[in-house]
């Protein structure tokens, strides 16, 4: 007589087998730490049209066809960075990857050519035509081999992109006495505030700090916003200067 060993209980038809056993996801503690913060994007997106009216009086306002072909310039380079930054920003997550990286690339790139697009109406309305050529040719030079860096060196470390922003921003310290004799303090105090901002804001940027709400208003809003200021200061410099 043989013997036949007892089955397993089997499950009901229709019903799916146990899982794995598999750990703990710490699910929350995760997905707090991928989420940007809600305003991520918004404040350069909100200044982007803003931008754009303030330069477009400016290069009609302009007296002189040299003039207005700088204020073209800077109006060029304004709406770059704030229209780019905000689809950029409030974007990143959606986009495919390869979109994700050619707007990464020209976010970080448009920094160095707001600063050499900002130094152009203010050197072709206050240097004469030998120095205004000299800051020119320099933050130009400057504008594309930052730009170079960041196309070829994306995983470049913080401090060393920020450090580059601000060495190519405080290149008119050289030239302020001359701004001063042609344009008067206002106009340099406003440069120098612009300056000191937009340096502040590196600060943050390389730090990653202070981080305020990491939810709604991270240490990158914190940058954001004194791109903002700084901006808004040096472009009331160049409505001195031009007007």
């Amino acid at each position: 007589m043989t013997t036949t060993a007892p089955r397993a209980p089997q499950p009901p038809p229709g019903s799916a087998p146990d899982a794995p056993d598999r750990p703990a996801a710490s699910a929350p503690a995760g997905v707090a730490a991928s989420l940007k913060p809600r305003l991520r994007g918004w404040i350069h997106a909100g200044t982007a049209p803003l931008a754009l009216a303030a330069c477009i009086v400016l290069t009609a306002l302009a007296p002189s066809a040299a003039l207005r072909w700088a204020s073209a310039v800077y109006l060029t380079c304004s709406l770059l960075l704030f229209a780019n930054s905000g689809v950029y920003h409030i974007g990143n997550g959606h986009w495919s990857a390869r979109v994700t990286s050619v707007l990464r690339r020209i976010d970080h790139a448009n920094i160095y050519l707001l600063i050499a697009g900002t130094y152009t109406p203010l050197s072709v309305a206050l240097l004469p035509g030998p120095t205004a050529a000299l800051v020119l040719g320099v933050v130009w030079a400057g504008a594309a081999m930052g730009t170079a860096t960041n196309l070829l060196w994306m995983s470049a470390p913080r401090w060393f992109t920020a450090g580059l922003y601000v060495a190519l921003g405080w290149v008119a310290i050289w030239f302020l006495p001359q701004f001063w004799r042609s344009g008067g303090p206002a106009i340099v105090w406003l440069l120098v505030a612009g300056g000191l901002i937009y340096t502040l804001g590196a600060v943050v940027y390389a730090r990653k700090a202070p981080d305020p709400s990491p939810r709604w208003f991270g240490f990158h809003e914190v940058f954001h916003v004194c791109t903002v200021a700084a901006w808004a200061c040096q472009c009331v410099a160049c409505y001195l200067a031009i007007l």
